[in-house]
């Protein structure tokens, strides 16, 4: 891209088609009313600028949040296949119920906090709770599909039959009243910690991510990887896995990761030689990543931090080092791909220059730093991305053309009350799973049985954990399987003597590998329908490329070291250990020697992978046993590698 060109048209271009076929009209100014509403009203509560004396307390803010991007769901999102194309008047009534609801809750704050609304309640009110317990359900499923809903709909009715129950199950029972008061007035459930983490921290991430997409963002990463890497052997492959997960850091999307970056890096890649299995699994394993890379992770990082009360710099630090890891097996993996099968780069007149890369777009580089000193350095973790906002916010009018200035705004506005709304719409539904679960007490006694089920083995409570982790993933959205997991499976983890980060991490890693796993692997699925290859086989193939993150929680919970915590003696070594392990492990699963530039022999491979294993495990005669393989293994090579052949000598001309 022309350093000329102006940055932001792509996106913009991509959203106004994109909402050509749905909102137009009515619909389309109601979603920029309410999004720029909500936005308004967010700002106002975070930095506490009390605008015409204006500033709800916190339960009649959560009540507006919702009133304001709820709507935003039900217009944004069709109700059916059908709709897609445009929005029906039950999305109209809908939308205008819960704005109602919402606003009617938000002004009657005091009487549900004094009065006790949440326990007994006016008729009307009750019926408006039902209203809102329905919509919520509703939401979820338009935002996130059938399998959440069911499940979001059994947690929702749970308190009306757990009496009936046995066992674990077993709780106390509520009757229809009490249940849909406890759902819409308590704040334990719809407006729980899930839809508090959007109006309190999430927005300001969320603000910080579309500004760097609408003001050029993505393209600039793009453009930055190839300069880098684009000429390299298998460059392509080494420029899907950067842009990924330069993007995907930001964005916290999976799908929307595969889908923005790989259109561009998948054909790419298939240009120079990749398979078209291969260049979908890898961007589908790179995407996935993104989601786990600080500095912005996804939405999931920071609900993270509100159940464990710690701040969010603290969950970006932990999960620096695994995520590194894992990127580093991508590309070492890809390199040895492309060094066993001859593949090249792309050609240095083709690639974008890095200097013009960096003078087009040091902004950006600035602004992340800038974000990343702001969450270590201050507790102003909320406040700290609209300050980086307003700098790329500014960039992109610097750089709009003059009868297009408003073109940035209007479509960060639409992306972001777009993407407020999908969350919204999904986390008020799991809220009710959360809050299930706390009104009736089942939550602490799941812990409790699967502990016990455990027998005290600390290794088959993982396994379980991993196991129930990576089903739930299956069906829920990354979010939703961890809230729930973080009330029922977390504490078990905890009281097994793991530590809360570890514990935390280990349920989020186990839940994103559903998007590389057949049957469901979504995020090899959308990369194979880019790539026009095999889905089944893309996903075995991603699944094999990423198999490191089937390894990693397993390595962090059992040696905390590797998410930073413990001494920075035992810190550098687990670290160390790791690094030279992800190099045999690859250099096993891609039968190619680094050092000694070959292909690897089975008896080599087999060794390698033995090796590698061994320096997983945090004890020290597993270490020099995995040493000794890599002794072994680089010995006999050297050993038995043939001379290099002379080069006859040029005569002299006289």
């Amino acid at each position: 891209m022309s350093p000329d060109a102006s940055p932001h048209a792509p996106q913009v271009a991509r959203y106004w088609r994109a909402t050509d076929t749905r909102l137009s009209g009515p619909a389309w100014f109601a979603v920029l009313a309410l999004s720029a509403t909500g936005i308004l009203l967010i700002i106002n509560q975070i930095f506490n600028l009390q605008v015409l004396g204006f500033r709800p307390i916190s339960t009649a803010y959560y009540y507006m949040v919702l009133g304001l991007f709820m709507p935003v769901a039900f217009l944004g999102t069709p109700a059916r296949a059908g709709d897609a194309t445009r929005v029906r008047w039950y999305d109209w009534g809908l939308a205008a119920l819960a704005f109602a609801v919402c606003m009617t809750f938000a002004w009657n704050t005091d009487a549900i906090l004094y009065q006790g609304w949440e326990f007994e309640a006016p008729p009307l009110i009750i019926v408006m709770a039902t209203a809102l317990v329905l919509l919520s359900l509703e939401a979820v499923r338009r935002c996130a599909g059938l399998p959440l809903f069911i499940i979001c709909l059994i947690f929702a009715t749970f308190p009306l039959y757990t009496g009936h129950l046995s066992g674990f199950l077993w709780g106390a029972q509520m009757n229809f009243s009490e249940t849909v008061l406890s759902h819409a007035l308590g704040v334990e459930s719809i407006i729980g910690i899930p839809l508090r983490v959007i109006a309190d921290l999430l927005i300001g991430f969320i603000l910080f991510g579309v500004a760097l997409t609408v003001s050029g963002g993505g393209t600039f990463f793009m453009d930055l990887a190839s300069a880098l890497m684009g000429h390299a052997r298998g460059g392509p492959a080494k420029v899907a896995i950067l842009s990924s997960g330069f993007f995907g850091s930001l964005s916290g999307s999976v799908i929307s990761n595969v889908i923005s970056t790989g259109s561009m890096t998948i054909p790419t890649m298939k240009k120079c030689g990749y398979p078209p299995t291969y260049a979908a699994a890898v961007e589908s394993c790179a995407s996935t990543g993104g989601a786990l890379m600080p500095p912005v992770m996804g939405s999931v990082a920071f609900v993270m931090a509100s159940f464990m009360n710690v701040p969010y710099a603290d969950i970006m630090i932990a999960a620096t080092v695994p995520a590194l890891l894992f990127y580093l097996v991508l590309l070492i993996q890809t390199d040895c791909y492309a060094a066993r099968n001859g593949l090249k780069g792309l050609p240095r007149d083709e690639l974008p220059k890095l200097w013009h890369a960096l003078r087009s777009g040091w902004i950006y580089l600035v602004s992340l730093a800038a974000l990343v000193v702001l969450l270590l350095a201050t507790n102003a973790e909320a406040k700290a991305p609209f300050y980086v906002t307003v700098l790329l916010l500014v960039t992109a009018l610097v750089r709009a053309r003059k009868d297009g200035m408003l073109a940035p705004l209007v479509a960060m506005v639409l992306e972001v009350g777009a993407t407020i709304g999908m969350l919204v719409g999904v986390l008020a539904g799991v809220g009710m799973i959360v809050g299930a679960l706390a009104i009736t007490g089942v939550g602490n006694a799941f812990s409790r049985e699967l502990l016990q089920y455990a027998g005290g083995n600390p290794y088959l409570l993982l396994l379980l954990g991993a196991l129930t982790s990576f089903i739930l993933g299956m069906g829920m959205t990354v979010s939703a399987c961890y809230i729930f997991l973080a009330v029922v499976l977390a504490p078990a983890l905890e009281q097994a003597g793991f530590s809360q980060m570890a514990s935390h991490l280990f349920i989020l890693y186990w839940a994103m590998l559903s998007y590389i796993t057949p049957p469901v692997a979504m995020a090899a699925v959308a990369a194979a329908s880019i790539a026009k290859s095999p889905a089944l086989q893309t996903g075995v193939l991603a699944m094999r490329l990423g198999a490191i993150l089937f390894v990693l929680p397993f390595l962090f919970v059992l040696n905390p070291n590797l998410i930073l915590e413990g001494e920075p003696l035992n810190i550098a070594i687990a670290v160390s250990t790791a690094v030279l392990s992800i190099l045999m492990l690859a250099a096993a699963s891609e039968r190619w020697i680094y050092l000694l530039n070959r292909r690897a022999k089975g008896w080599e491979v087999l060794v390698l992978l033995a090796g590698g294993l061994c320096l997983l495990v945090p004890e020290r005669l597993s270490d020099l046993a995995g040493l000794a393989a890599l002794a072994l293994v680089m010995g006999a090579g050297f050993a038995t590698r043939a001379p290099a052949p002379k080069t006859p000598a040029k005569e002299t001309v006289r």
